[in-house]
């Protein structure tokens, strides 16, 4: 007889809390930009367009840290505990910025809260990934990552109904709640990884997690080799035979595709303020981007469980190109308001589908590291893009941060499309015994040649 198959009812309670981690993390990301015309406004705290960047990739630099390090630790530390650390240090470095007197502790209290929200991401993909029904695991990630994008919206709503009368401080004290909503929860009810546990020699807690869960049963070969020998081998291990021409595109995507969800998370309202809308159309259309950003998970995720992450990340990349070109024209509100949306549901998901292929890249083992040098060396995309768009705000040209954005977009389409085409020339040209592979359309897999 064979054995029962996971389905999303028998791991919703998993996917369920990384969506409610990440909705936070997606909230506390997009504060800033939500509170950014209140912020520069305050004319006695001292913020200028390009204070305002330059503070933007101090987060992001915290993320690239905390997505780095994370993603690494994960594998040997366990899930679990890095995902409570993750949300308790965004929620601190929130609480800093709400009684920063001024712009050094308000940097430092976001450079606190990078590192947190960067080490969180690489961690719920890892979980989603591992735990996530067959042949749906990029419909799986797409589900967790509308989370991201509720988070968003969230965060702009608090802006519109707190920022206005209340001030942006009341607005970073919404994102001390994770720390008292989402940990509890955590540490109660979600599931460690079966490989990690048999990796801490607790084998008789792996396979009960594995069965509960309808995963495959653990083995030595699928868990992460302990100590700091193994984390070396296991970064070392992304650069083996049939990955190490993959990896470097992978991280070339990731770095565009965070360029453009951090740059326009950052800067949309002040981009679209400079083209001349009023303030409060600018700050919807933060809001407007992230529903869009929803509706293109739900797309993206069940278009790539067919076709394949690869070509779905490439088009919709391209899609974004197109969509960022039209803003650099003057719309009238209304068809404004549609493009933005149009482009939010291309560009988000352009960035996830790149997650969605790279496990298909590394094995079970170097999961969480793969993913967590995907999305660590990607930050450097997201430490660029708010610090780009300060300087074109500061320049006055926002038809340019546009133009900027679309570029970012082709090159990310250009790096992940080249992704499968690398693994098959790395395997026909590496060692003795590496197998050629090709990319499985239907289910976004690397599948070896028959």
């Amino acid at each position: 007889m064979n054995p029962p198959e996971r389905t999303f009812r028998a791991v919703a309670p998993v996917i369920a809390l990384c969506w409610l981690v990440v909705f936070f993390d997606g909230m506390d990301v997009n504060i800033y930009g939500a509170v950014m015309p209140h912020l520069i406004d305050d004319k006695d705290f001292g913020f200028t367009p390009s204070t305002a960047g330059t503070v933007g990739s101090w987060t992001t630099f915290g993320m690239l840290v905390g997505a780095l390090g994370c993603g690494t630790l994960t594998d040997w530390l366990g899930r679990k505990p890095m995902v409570t650390g993750s949300v308790v240090v965004f929620s601190l470095g929130s609480a800093l910025c709400a009684l920063a007197p001024g712009v050094a502790v308000f940097g430092a209290g976001r450079f606190v809260s990078g590192l947190g929200l960067g080490g969180l991401m690489p961690i719920g993909l890892a979980i989603v990934a591992e735990f996530a029904p067959p042949r749906r695991a990029a419909l799986a990630t797409g589900l967790m990552m509308t989370s991201y994008h509720a988070g968003g919206m969230a965060a702009t709503g608090l802006g519109l109904a707190l920022g206005p009368d209340h001030g942006w401080r009341v607005v970073f004290w919404a994102g001390v709640v994770p720390a008292l909503v989402a940990v509890p929860l955590v540490l109660r009810w979600l599931p460690e990884s079966p490989g990690v546990l048999l990796a801490k020699g607790r084998t008789r807690d792996a396979e009960t997690v594995a069965a509960r869960y309808l995963l495959p049963a653990p083995t030595p070969a699928g868990a992460p080799e302990a100590g700091a020998r193994g984390r070396l081998a296991a970064v070392l291990a992304l650069f083996a035979p049939g990955r190490r021409l993959a990896t470097p595109l992978l991280w070339l995507a990731s770095f565009a595709g965070l360029l453009l969800v951090y740059g326009v998370s950052t800067w949309l309202p002040e981009l679209m303020r400079a083209s001349g809308y009023s303030l409060s159309s600018s700050v919807t259309f933060l809001m407007v981007i992230n529903a869009g950003g929803i509706v293109g998970m739900l797309i993206a995720g069940r278009t790539a469980d067919r076709f394949g992450a690869v070509p779905v990340s490439a088009v919709w990349f391209l899609l974004t190109a197109c969509g960022a070109f039209l803003l650099k024209a003057q719309l009238p509100l209304a068809v404004a308001y549609g493009v933005v949306f149009v482009t939010g549901i291309w560009l988000f998901s352009a960035q996830v589908m790149v997650y969605a292929a790279a496990p298909s890249v590394y094995p079970p083992a170097q999961r969480a590291t793969g993913l967590g040098w995907v999305t660590g060396v990607g930050r450097t995309g997201a430490v660029v893009g708010p610090w780009l768009g300060g300087a074109v705000v500061t320049g006055g040209d926002a038809s340019l941060g546009f133009t900027t954005f679309a570029v970012a977009a082709v090159l990310g389409a250009v790096a992940i499309s080249l992704v499968p085409l690398a693994r098959a020339n790395d395997s026909d040209t590496g060692t003795v015994g590496a197998s050629p592979c090709v990319l499985g359309h239907r289910e976004g897999k690397i599948l070896p040649k028959h």
